[in-house]
């Protein structure tokens, strides 16, 4: 029995790094303030009693606990960085979240992630754009400091879905805490 408990929870205890890591995509219409406060919300680390965790790899340094962190589709014209009206909408709910009292002191940065279709630069360029696009709104109609918000393009580096490299969680905005 114990043997077997102890299976079970190295099997959890691998398989959480690379949960913790990248997690859902938002989907418009799925953000609400609550879930991203959560999100965005650096982790305490979790302390345990009698209980340790073996690891096969000794010497191997442990994988720290990556940002906090969320992914959200969100929705622009085609090949532009217009947002669309579900976007905004999406957007006012980030505003909310980022005005929080738990994340009022934070500072973030806005990727813009493309997928690859098209030319590397043109998506590098766009990605971009649709982060600073992202960041505007946040500032002009939902008053957040524009110092407490970093723009990067990603272009098409950072695919969440490999597989499928056209996916629509490959063109995405996500939002990380920079504060620690």
């Amino acid at each position: 029995m114990k043997a077997r408990l102890l299976l079970v929870l190295c099997a959890l205890c691998a398989a959480l790094p690379a949960i913790a890591q990248d997690g859902p995509v938002l989907k418009e219409g799925q953000v609400d303030v609550n879930t991203l406060v959560d999100a965005l919300t650096p982790k305490e680390p979790v302390r345990t009693r009698s209980l340790r965790i073996l690891r096969d790899d000794v010497g191997t340094p442990a994988v720290a606990a990556g940002p906090a962190k969320a992914h959200l589709l969100i929705t622009f014209e085609t090949n532009s960085a217009n947002l669309t009206q579900r976007a905004r909408q999406s957007l006012d709910t980030v505003g909310q979240a980022l005005a929080s009292e738990k994340l009022s002191g934070a500072r973030f940065a806005i990727e813009g992630h493309a997928d690859p279709r098209g030319v590397a630069a043109t998506n590098q360029k766009l990605s971009q754009l649709r982060a600073q696009s992202v960041r505007d709104y946040l500032v002009s109609k939902m008053q957040i400091d524009r110092s407490r918000l970093d723009v990067v393009g990603k272009g098409s580096q950072e695919l969440m879905n490999k597989s499928n490299p056209e996916a629509p969680e490959n063109r995405r905005v996500t939002i990380v805490n920079l504060s620690h």
